[in-house]
């Protein structure tokens, strides 16, 4: 199923769509790279998405280091960005375009601490199982790098990705709450920021004896 509005835009996100996604409690976040280190590898596409399907794709040029209206939006207090995993695009996010997102919610987070019946965190099985939606998944390991030219198969992918995560928060809160573990992920959130920090600096294992 295809989302309601889909829109690509170069380098920022427009006016009138940093407008619209202000108007949200919540917004989904997810990023494409071209790899797991941020000191090697750019920063490619950053996808938004709000509880009205409306999509969006940031295509974020190589050697680009900022990004005013997506700066805006990622950093207004009032709005609660949702990613999965959101250590890794918080740091990314950071490190190329200086931009440091917060309030924060990880789904991913929230699944290891609430969904303990289950060794199955990732993207897929988490949307599946709180949503019943099976994600393709066959674009992840993609040349991100050629954002110009994008694939069908790769766009549709970025959407999805973003797509079922407000549906998906709203459903681990209520299990969090259930078994009063909500304030607990509340307070792992708020340290995100602080580990994206320790990762650009590359430090390692900071937290063992």
């Amino acid at each position: 199923m295809q989302p309601r509005e889909f829109q690509i835009c170069d380098r920022d996100l427009s006016s009138e769509l940093l407008q619209r996604y202000r108007s949200a409690s919540a917004i989904a976040v997810d990023t494409e790279t071209m790899g797991l280190l941020p000191h090697r590898d750019r920063l490619c596409l950053v996808q938004i998405c709000d509880e009205n399907d409306q999509v969006a794709v940031v295509r974020i040029e190589r050697g680009q280091k900022e990004a005013p209206n997506l700066k805006q939006l990622f950093e207004a207090a009032e709005i609660t960005k949702i990613f999965h995993f959101a250590r890794f695009d918080i740091t990314a996010l950071r490190y190329h375009l200086g931009i440091d997102v917060n309030p924060i919610f990880c789904t991913k987070l929230a699944s290891k601490l609430i969904r303990t019946y289950s060794p199955r965190h990732g993207l897929k099985d988490l949307v599946q199982e709180l949503t019943g939606v099976e994600l393709d998944k066959s674009a992840q390991s993609s040349d991100w790098g050629n954002a110009m030219n994008l694939s069908e198969a790769q766009l549709r992918y970025a959407a999805n990705d973003v797509r079922y995560l407000i549906e998906a928060r709203q459903k681990l809160i209520a299990m969090l709450e259930r078994e009063e573990r909500l304030e607990l992920a509340e307070a792992c959130f708020r340290c995100l920021p602080t580990f994206a920090q320790l990762d650009i600096l590359q430090y390692q294992s900071v937290f063992d004896h």
